[in-house]
Formats: structure tokens, sequence, C-alpha cells
């Protein structure tokens, strides 16, 4: 059995620049502090983990459960309306690959993303992409990308045993691959890593890095 689990920002959907703007502006709104845009300065590379990380660095007083509430909610109402201007597409090719992987019985499929699952939900369907029948683990789950990765999985296997293959697109998601033990699977170019796409559109060149 093959457990095949997919990063959202930069993996199947291309949505980056206004997922990054949306949150800095939200952060600055709600705390008054704007966010260092160097994502690799924090600890846990999540929406919950650089939050947290900021009110505690900078010692903000006050509900920290209400703040990333209040975070979250403009976070989303400014991403919706940035969705509505801006064009957010799939990866080439990601639909089409996940729908294949829908149709083998040898597979299982799961996603695990960094951002919040509000925001998730909302990228993967003005992409296009079908996630009705796929568990999602989020940054509502944890602030940890490979703790958000094992909530995944468990809610995917659900007991069973499987390789465990992810696709992501940066070097934390490479990390967190590392840690759990998982075939890690580059798509871009943002790092240097010898398992390597740059679209889903050729799907036996993407079956053959699960495969090895």
């Amino acid at each position: 059995m093959y457990h095949i689990m997919f990063d959202v920002d930069g993996t199947i959907v291309q949505s980056n620049d206004i997922d990054n703007e949306c949150y800095i502006e939200s952060v600055k709104e709600v705390i008054g502090i704007t966010p260092d845009k160097c994502w690799s300065n924090y600890e846990n590379i999540t929406d919950s983990g650089i939050l947290s990380e900021i009110l505690l660095k900078e010692n903000v007083i006050g509900e920290y459960r209400d703040i990333m509430n209040k975070v979250k909610n403009i976070y989303i109402t400014k991403l919706n309306k940035r969705i509505s201007q801006d064009c957010i597409i799939e990866v080439p090719g990601a639909s089409e690959f996940i729908d294949y992987l829908h149709s083998r019985k040898d597979v299982v499929l799961s996603i695990a993303t960094g951002g919040w699952f509000e925001s998730a939900i909302l990228k993967l369907r003005f992409a296009g992409i079908e996630f009705k029948n796929i568990p999602i683990a989020s940054s509502n789950d944890h602030y940890s990308k490979a703790e958000i990765m094992r909530i995944a999985e468990s809610r995917s296997l659900k007991n069973m045993v499987a390789s465990n293959t992810y696709f992501g697109d940066s070097e934390y998601d490479k990390n967190a691959s590392e840690d759990l033990g998982y075939n890690f699977i580059l798509v871009g170019n943002s790092i240097v890593h010898d398992k390597r796409i740059s679209d889903f559109t050729s799907i036996n060149e993407v079956m053959l890095h699960i495969y090895s």
C-alpha cells in the first residue's frame, strides 16, 4: 500500500505570493507587528507556528487563542478577496494526477499543509482540485509541520501499513519528511534534491519517484 501526501502552496496550488501578502497584512493589522518576510528565520514555518513565535518574541499581551482567531479571520477575508481578483491555479497536472491516484486500489491519499484549514480549502476550490475524500491536516491541528504530517497520516491510514511519500516545495518540507522517514519528492526548484519534478504532467515520471 502506498500512502501519498501533498503539501498545498507551491506544490499542488500556485498561490504563495498572494498567500504571503495577506498573511503579513493580517498579522500587522491585529498586533501592529510586521512579520519577517524571510520565513526560514522562523522555527516552525506554519501559519500558527509563525504567529506563535512572533507573539512570544514580542511579548504581546493578550489571549493567545483570541489573537490567533482574529488574525486567521482577517486573513481568510483578505485571501478570499484577493483570490477573486487574482487567478489561483493548480500546479500543472495536479488534478489529473490526484484523480489517477484515486483510481488505484493500492493508494491512499492525504494533505498536510502548514496553512490554516480554511485557507487551504479556499485555495483548493479556486484551483479546481477535488479534495472531498482526502483527509486534511493543517495549522489548525498543530504548529509543527512534522506533527501536521503525522496527523494527516493517522487520518488516512487508520492503522494500515504503507510506504509514505510526501510532495512538497521547500527545505522545511524536506526536513520534516526526513524526520518522519518519508520519501520526499520536491515540486519545483526552490532547493536541491535528487527526487524532483517540475509539475505533475508526466504521471509515469512522477510514479517512478514514488516507486524508487
